[in-house]
């Protein structure tokens, strides 16, 4: 029964968004805005914010505090913000073009001041009905957060203060986004927020993670060690993307080449050869004319085949964005896939278990980690699972329970859990829990890369032996009856 609730909640969310879509562009942009307020407040009441809400260890204004910083990611409003353009120089004569986000040209011209440059120009950048909020570069990737963090912690553990040391990596900078978002911390240190409340301002480049375990070390006062363990949390996630990267490149490149080499074989080989077999006069085989309307087909209609390869592609990754429920469900489809599922699988345990050690291990509360996890899986069948811990735990369960018999959590993985649970040495296993399941992904993604190539090879060798064959079968049939004649 649940399969068929969830076929008939993806099948409405797709019939109803393209006519939700249309109904939004006629509407003006303060009435977008405030739409998707009212849907953003309306699913605070999901199953992850009552979950939260339940949980009987927040009480009172610890509850709504927690709800607060969760759900909405720390952002703060920042519609009052106007950006300005400027162009100063540095220490060293170096002309610098910016931008910076503030209340005033005042607060822009006392920072940059501050800051040692030589101020040419401050402008208020007009803005347009054109212009789009695209934020490229804004967001820190794993590779850049492990190299930032590295050099932080070092500069920290020499005896530069911590604005110095953000100061710094500023002006190293190559990236102008970069660099603005490093001034931007710059001016909440000078103005006396706390670097955890400086990153949060900054939520859009700096993920969730974190922020918060930057606030645990500024409880504890042990920032360094904090920021080299997170620097070895990134750097191992972005080991991991750049295996997935290497294991698909070549059979991807292998595929392409093989549509190229097909296409040009149907479009401009075939045709060449079905003139011949037109004035020999010969019987055509099935096999022939089968090729032969393939590449008719493709010749007249390969601009409306791009165009719809175009459009389902588009359409699919608009829906699988903002559809909760096709998300979820094609990401269920991949993940009970051969091979690949176990890939998936095991990257999302051992992105659940190394974060969720880190966090145990700096003291932070398991309601409030599960909170923080349920904000950094992209994944919706984990998601579900953290929500239900949510509520297991706010009866007062065990965190295990949510876990036992799920078809994406595996047993060594809940096994280890209960061991830790039983134990008290929850935050340690599930360090063990992350290597394992890391080795396993390696060798997953070694054995899909062994897996692919090979079949790639094979279907471009299918393919286009079953061209030639179609062309050969014809040829030989006229040349046997030249010979007879």
């Amino acid at each position: 029964m649940n399969v068929f609730v969830s076929v008939y909640h993806v099948l409405r969310d797709l019939v109803l968004f393209p006519v939700n879509a249309i109904k939004n562009l006629g509407k003006s942009k303060e009435e977008r805005q405030q739409l998707k307020k009212e849907k953003e407040k309306s699913e605070q009441t999901d199953l992850m914010s009552e979950a939260i809400k339940n949980a009987t260890s927040l009480s009172g204004n610890d509850t709504s505090e927690v709800i607060k910083n969760v759900m909405n990611d720390g952002k703060g409003d920042k519609s009052d913000l106007l950006t300005f353009n400027y162009v100063v120089k540095d220490s060293y004569g170096k002309q610098i073009k910016s931008s910076f986000d503030a209340k005033s040209k005042s607060e822009v011209e006392a920072f940059l001041i501050n800051e040692g440059y030589t101020i040419e120009s401050i402008e208020l950048k007009k803005k347009t009905k054109l212009d789009m909020e695209i934020n490229f570069g804004l967001k820190f990737n794993s590779g850049d957060l492990s190299f930032s963090l590295t050099q932080l912690s070092t500069y920290i553990k020499a005896g530069i203060p911590l604005i110095d040391s953000v100061r710094i990596l500023a002006k190293q900078a190559t990236k102008p986004a970069h660099r603005k978002i490093y001034e931007k911390l710059v001016f909440d240190l000078v103005a006396g927020d706390s670097f955890s409340k400086a990153l949060e301002n900054q939520t859009d480049a700096f993920p969730r993670l974190l922020i918060n375990m930057v606030k645990a070390s500024e409880m504890t006062g042990d920032l360094s060690s904090t920021l080299d363990e997170m620097s070895d949390y990134y750097t191992s996630i972005e080991e991991t993307k750049k295996q997935m990267i290497s294991a698909l490149t070549y059979p991807v490149i292998i595929f392409i080449f093989a549509l190229i080499v097909i296409a040009f074989v149907l479009v401009w080989v075939v045709p060449n050869f079905v003139s011949m077999f037109e004035e020999a006069g010969g019987d055509i085989p099935a096999i022939t004319q089968f090729t032969i309307n393939a590449s008719n087909f493709l010749a007249h209609y390969y601009i409306h085949i791009i165009v719809t390869i175009i459009i389902i592609a588009i359409a699919y990754f608009v829906a699988y964005r903002n559809i909760k429920s096709f998300r979820k469900a094609m990401q269920t489809f991949y993940m009970k896939l051969p091979v690949v599922g176990n890939v998936i699988i095991y990257n999302e345990v051992t992105v659940f278990t190394k974060t969720f050690a880190q966090l145990l291990n700096h003291s932070v509360h398991i309601t409030d980690s599960m909170a923080i996890l349920s904000k950094i899986s992209n994944n919706e069948i984990y998601k579900e699972i953290i929500a239900n811990t949510m509520n297991t735990l706010s009866k007062g369960g065990k965190i295990s329970e949510s876990f036992r018999g799920h078809w994406a959590f595996p047993v060594v993985a809940y096994e280890m859990l209960v061991t830790g649970e039983s134990t008290g040495q929850l935050g340690s296993m599930m360090e063990k829990v992350s290597e394992h399941f890391n080795n396993l992904h390696k060798n997953a993604v070694n054995q899909i890369k062994s897996l692919i190539e090979p079949m790639t090879i094979i279907l471009l060798a299918v393919a286009v032996g079953f061209i030639l064959l179609s062309i050969f079968i014809p040829m030989f049939s006229l040349y046997n009856a030249v010979e007879g004649v």
